[in-house]
């Protein structure tokens, strides 16, 4: 399993386009890998001829480095028939493989270890059940602490009905394959075990390690988007005209946070140990929600691009993103993120977790109608007002100069006619 992306650790197999015994050359797609981002086609690196795959479709959690498939040259395809790497197996040249087949590694479903012997217990702990008490070993017990599983839903193999280590290891493996606990059931509830898909994952840890190691603080501004909304208006008409798509208020959001950029670099920045990477690039990342998981597809060099362009890649992106279909160059090298809940859901106001390594994103919420007050006294007005909260790694970006940015980034929402210049 080769690495395609920087933080790609393992992945799946989505498909293979190939078959055993199909010729292949350099550039040819092998088979589809499901990464921490999307999916990604896996492109052959040499001419041969594909003799064995090991991993086949929808093959789960494969680590970087594990043989998925072997490909020799014309001749060779026979020797390799039988071939099962061992668990402990890296990539190895067809030379190292053509060795006494080991036993094929365990699927992934299969990693719980089986069931071993376990030292005797001091006579204190022998293994028996007497009334309400249940008799378990130390490892027994403190695996199910950690995991909340009920003794009393777990039947014993040990002398006399003891619960070992293993017997803690087999209920976890069989309720991790679908099946129902016993103490959830004793308790009357139903609830269904949705596997989590890889990006989920990999979201899942990089936001907890960005909210234990990153220190957050948050800063909001209400902008008054009466202009924007107007100039979006007078913009449509010409885009269609012209063939192109509509502007949407995120696709000026992009611009006016990459412009803003611009202004106040320190915010286009990542904390990097022993000194701060000030970016020249303006890359925005664009968070979309999909089936699949969370995706943040990135516009590159947002502060160059006019607003049809960006309205154009925006869309391309996240239908790609829909798709699973995004490539690494469609989601890598983003320096700033953009997440709006206003527009698509009606969220007012949120505070977003940064994206890492950047060092800040911004939270966009709904625009929403107030009164306020008009021009002379006794007079009131509607105004149109939306949310905005950044959330800053206070490592990289100091409290004023996160205000800065939101200044100028407020400044251009409420002056769009300046983003056009």
């Amino acid at each position: 399993m080769p690495s395609l992306s920087p933080t790609m650790t393992e992945g799946n197999i989505a498909k293979w386009i190939k078959k055993e015994g199909d010729k292949v050359s350099p550039g040819e797609v092998l088979c589809e890998v499901e990464t921490d981002k999307a999916t990604v086609e896996m492109e052959c690196m040499e001419e041969g001829y594909l003799a064995k795959i090991v991993q086949g479709d929808g093959a789960k959690e494969i680590k970087v480095g594990e043989v998925i498939c072997v490909t020799v040259e014309e001749g060779d395809i026979e020797k390799f028939k039988d071939y099962k790497p061992s668990a402990a197996d890296a990539p190895a040249a067809p030379s190292e493989s053509k060795a006494t087949p080991e036993p094929a590694a365990p699927k992934v479903e299969e990693k719980v270890p089986a069931k071993a012997p376990e030292p005797k217990a001091p006579k204190a702990e022998k293994a028996s059940r007497s009334g309400d008490r249940i008799f378990a070993s130390p490892l027994a017990r403190k695996l199910a602490e950690d995991n909340n599983v009920q003794l009393s839903s777990v039947k014993g193999t040990g002398p006399d009905g003891r619960i070992l280590k293993a017997d803690i290891e087999d209920y976890l493996a069989s309720v991790a394959k679908g099946g129902k606990s016993e103490a959830f059931a004793a308790s009357g509830l139903d609830y269904t075990d949705i596997p989590n898909a890889q990006i989920r994952k990999v979201t899942a840890n990089r936001l907890l390690a960005s909210k234990q190691t990153i220190p957050h603080y948050y800063l909001t501004v209400d902008t008054r988007v009466d202009k924007l909304i107007k100039l979006r208006g007078e913009l449509n008409p010409l885009q269609e005209a012209s063939g192109g798509k509509k502007i949407s208020i995120n696709d000026l959001v992009i611009k006016a946070a990459a412009l803003a950029l611009r202004k106040v670099p320190e915010c286009n920045s990542s904390w990097m140990n022993d000194f701060i990477r000030q970016y020249h690039n303006v890359n925005i990342n664009v968070a979309v929600q999909t089936e699949h998981g969370l995706f943040v597809p990135v516009v590159r060099d947002a502060d160059k691009k006019g607003l049809g362009t960006i309205g154009e890649e925006v869309k391309q992106l996240a239908q790609r993103a829909r798709d699973n279909s995004l490539k690494p160059q469609d989601y890598e090298g983003g320096t700033f993120t953009v997440s709006n809940l206003g527009g698509p859901f009606g969220i007012k106001q949120f505070c977003a977790i940064i994206n890492p390594p950047q060092s800040a994103i911004l939270a966009i919420g709904s625009a929403e109608k107030r009164v306020i007050p008009g021009s002379a006294d006794g007079q009131y007005e509607f105004g149109s007002y939306m949310s905005v909260t950044m959330s800053c790694d206070h490592r990289v970006i100091d409290g004023a100069i996160g205000a800065e940015f939101l200044k100028a980034f407020k400044g251009y929402i409420e002056n769009p006619t300046t983003m056009l210049l």
